[in-house]
């Protein structure tokens, strides 16, 4: 059973947005490793932008200073 957890910042993701992911992810694995998309999980979790960092700086930060 194939698990994927997809990893976002909160910053906006639709319900539609998410639906896509969750059917690509699900379609991707079915296309290039034949698994059965009855039995694939795909999890989305959102992160506070203060829980996420790139090159050592919150994702907070970056977004006020325009990054």
């Amino acid at each position: 059973m194939p698990y994927v957890n997809i990893k976002v910042t909160n910053e906006g993701v639709s319900k539609e947005q998410k639906a896509a992911l969750v059917l690509g992810a699900t379609e991707l694995l079915q296309t290039v490793l034949n698994k059965n998309p009855e039995r694939t999980v795909v999890v989305i979790d959102e992160v506070e932008t203060d829980n996420w960092g790139i090159a050592g700086e919150l994702v907070t930060e970056r977004r006020i200073r325009g990054s």
